[in-house]
C-alpha cells in the first residue's frame, strides 16, 4: 500500500504498548510512521524519532492539532486512553474526535484497537445490576460504533484480550503489584478459570497485516487472543522463563482489595471468572498472522520483568 517515501500512516498511542508495537510493525515493513504526541521532548517521543518516526504534537482536544497530524496521511492506527472517574466520556470524546479529523482529512484506511467482547456488554451476567463497569465497556463499544459508521473507504477494528505486556513495568505494579514485592501473582481470577492472552507484538503485526492488505481485513471486528491460560500455568511460564520463583495465588475479590489490588482491577479480574473474553483462538490463528505463544513472549522479554 505504502512504503517509507509515500503518504504516512499516523500511530496514535505510540508512547505506548499497543501503538508501540504498531509502529514498530509498520516500520520494519516499510512504511513512513507519524505519531501523535503529546510532548515531542519526552524520552519516550524522543526514542520513536530515534527509530525513524516522525513525531508530531498534538492533543485529542485540540482540533486544530489533529487536523495537522491527519494532513495527508494514508491511514490511522487508532488508540484512546479509556474513560476515567476524573473523566468519564473521554474515550468515546477523543476517539470520534479522532475519527472526525480522519474523515475530513480524506484517509483512506482506520485501523482501530479496542477490547475483545466490546459491544456484548447488554448481555453481560450481572451487569443490570451494577455488577461491572458499564461505563468502559460503553465507551469501547461507542468508538467501535462511530468507527464503523463514519464512512472510511476502509477500516478495521482489532478487539484484543489481556495483554501479555501488563505483567511488565510499568503496568505490573498497577495490575499485579505482589508480582515484583513477593514473586506472586494475586489476582481475583479462579484457579480453573483460562484467560484469554495476547502480545502487544502481535496486535502491532495485525495492524501492519491490515495497512497492507486493507481489501482483506476491510469492515471486519477481529478478535484477538493467541493462547488461553490459568494463572497457575502463567506463573508456572514465567518461573520456567525467568528462573525466579513465582506462584499464582487466587482471592476472593474482597481480598484481592483487601491485598491492595485496586477495585477496579479486582472487579475486571472477578469478570473473567463469570464472563471472560471468550475469544474463539483458532479463528484469530485462521488470519494468517503469526501470533507470539506465551512462552516465546517470556523469553524475548524475561530481562524486563521485576520479580522479588
Amino acid at each position: 500500500m505504502a512504503s517509507a517515501t509515500e503518504s504516512p500512516i499516523l500511530v496514535t498511542g505510540a508512547t505506548g504498548a499497543q501503538g508501540g508495537a504498531a509502529a514498530r510493525a509498520l516500520l520494519r515493513a516499510g512504511y513512513h510512521v507519524r505519531a501523535l504526541v503529546r510532548n515531542p521532548g519526552a524520552a519516550a517521543a524522543r526514542a520513536l524519532t530515534q527509530q525513524g518516526v516522525e513525531v508530531v504534537q498534538g492533543d485529542f482536544d485540540d482540533v486544530a492539532s489533529l487536523d495537522m497530524a491527519v494532513a495527508g496521511a494514508a491511514g490511522i492506527f487508532s488508540m484512546q486512553m479509556p474513560a476515567g472517574p476524573d473523566d468519564p466520556d473521554r474515550e468515546v470524546r477523543t476517539g470520534q474526535a479522532l475519527v472526525d479529523a480522519a474523515y475530513r482529512a480524506g484517509v483512506q484506511t482506520f485501523v482501530h484497537t479496542s477490547v475483545a467482547r466490546a459491544g456484548d456488554q447488554a448481555d453481560f451476567v450481572g451487569m443490570n445490576d451494577g455488577r461491572w463497569p458499564r461505563t468502559y465497556w460503553d465507551s469501547k463499544s461507542a468508538v467501535n460504533g462511530a468507527v464503523a459508521a463514519r464512512g472510511f473507504d476502509r477500516f478495521v477494528i482489532l478487539k484484543p484480550a489481556f495483554m501479555m505486556d501488563n505483567l511488565l513495568p510499568p503496568k505490573a505494579a498497577f495490575m499485579f503489584p505482589a508480582l515484583a514485592a513477593r514473586g506472586r501473582i494475586e489476582t481475583a481470577i479462579a484457579t480453573e478459570t483460562r484467560l484469554d492472552w495476547i502480545a502487544a507484538d502481535d496486535v502491532g503485526a495485525f495492524a501492519a497485516a491490515a495497512f497492507g492488505n486493507p481489501d482483506r481485513f476491510n469492515g471486519r471486528s477481529i478478535d484477538l487472543a493467541a493462547e488461553a491460560l490459568t494463572m497457575e500455568e502463567v506463573a508456572a511460564k514465567i518461573a520456567a522463563g525467568t528462573g525466579k520463583p513465582v506462584i499464582a495465588v487466587s482471592l476472593s475479590e474482597s481480598d484481592a482489595v483487601a491485598s491492595g489490588i485496586n477495585p477496579a482491577v479486582a472487579s475486571s479480574q472477578a469478570w473473567n471468572n463469570v464472563e471472560g473474553y471468550k475469544v474463539d483462538l483458532a479463528a484469530t490463528h485462521a488470519w494468517g498472522v503469526p501470533l507470539t505463544s506465551f512462552d516465546k513472549w517470556i523469553a524475548s522479554y524475561r530481562d524486563q520483568f521485576v520479580i522479588s
